[in-house]
């Protein structure tokens, strides 16, 4: 595939991950050492795009200089970012110039692994203009649910995983349901579908532009992925995803650093430092933290960097870059921002 070009929406903010984001942006939050953005771009990267920007508004500079380090291997990748919020649809508008053939837009703070590849190929066969990719989940309700069709203007059938798309609904009540498939946050979409994204305008892709090309009766298809999805908009999404990930880590579309360790479905970076008395279960340990003695961490993330001192209980906890937590401490649910101290008291 030549000249394929993948877009990253990366402008949120992550309100409710503060403080790990008041000094970073939500797609660089860290999940199992590594950026949220970074796994939709390696999907991309698999799925054949060779030229990426990423849409960029809060705390752009530390996205700018990530994605500076993506120009590999005759790749080009940049950052646009915008003067002011424009929304997800709105924020790609502002590549209109540069959107000349099929491209493939993303959502940069969601750990997911997508096939790129099935999805532009369905779409070419659908004779879509734009195709999403969904997601099953147990519960819809906090979700945008999509009801499919086999056939272009058919009837919803809420057992398909794949069709024509015919309606949506945001967090149907369990008596609205009409599906238990959900927005992805990955699109493949035609030029002309950009096209009519209003100039200037604070517009969104499922707000907005999805519901008005079903209205005009342009063609939509979606395709269920499979794989791994996970929003981690919230600490314990977060934490949730780092636990699946190490489960299921022969599925992760990368490869955990050479020497890594995974002991009591814990991860456990090669440069951090584990006290052999500490107890670590069900915890992420990532570059350079440390985990002094008679430790004990369960179902805990420590980013890069971050150090509790001995003897310190913790459950459910988050430890962003440098933050330290003090000898002794018993605690749960804490949350620490980047080089935040947490003492006894």
């Amino acid at each position: 595939m030549i000249n394929m070009l993948g877009i990253i929406m990366a402008g949120g903010q992550g309100s409710r991950l503060r403080p790990i984001t008041d000094v970073r942006p939500k797609p660089m939050v860290e999940v199992l050492g590594r950026p949220v953005i970074d796994f939709v771009k390696d999907s991309m990267i698999q799925g054949g795009v060779d030229s990426l920007i990423v849409t960029t508004g809060y705390r752009g500079d530390m996205l700018a200089d990530h994605v500076e380090h993506w120009n590999v291997d005759g790749r080009r990748a940049r950052i646009n970012q915008e003067a002011t919020p424009m929304g997800t649809a709105g924020s790609v508008r502002l590549l209109l110039d540069e959107i000349t053939e099929t491209v493939i837009i993303g959502s940069g703070d969601s750990v997911a692994s997508f096939d790129v590849a099935a999805l532009l190929e369905a779409h070419k066969r659908s004779g879509a203009k734009a195709t999403m990719a969904l997601w099953e989940v147990d519960d819809p309700s906090p979700f945008g649910i999509v009801g499919l069709s086999s056939t272009d203007g058919g009837e919803i059938d809420g057992q398909l995983r794949e069709g024509y798309i015919r309606r949506f609904k945001e967090k149907p009540t369990p008596e609205e349901a009409f599906s238990n498939v959900i927005n992805a946050g990955l699109y493949i979409l035609e030029p002309e579908v950009m096209a009519l994204v209003p100039e200037g305008e604070k517009y969104d892709f499922s707000k907005n532009l999805f519901p008005r090309l079903l209205d005009m009766g342009w063609p939509m298809y979606a395709q269920a992925i499979n794989g791994v999805w996970f929003d981690v908009g919230s600490p314990q999404e977060l934490i949730r995803a780092q636990n699946v990930l190490i489960e299921r880590r022969a599925e992760l579309p990368f490869p955990l650093p050479s020497g890594a360790r995974i002991e009591n479905g814990s991860f456990i970076d090669p440069s951090a430092e584990v006290d052999v008395h500490a107890v670590v279960e069900n915890s992420v340990i990532s570059a350079n933290a440390t985990v002094g003695a008679n430790v004990v961490l369960k179902h805990c993330v420590l980013m890069n960097g971050s150090h509790v001192e001995e003897g310190a209980h913790l459950e459910n906890c988050i430890l962003s870059p440098g933050a330290v937590v003090s000898s002794h401490v018993s605690t749960a649910n804490l949350i620490l921002g980047d080089q935040e101290r947490f003492e006894n008291v």
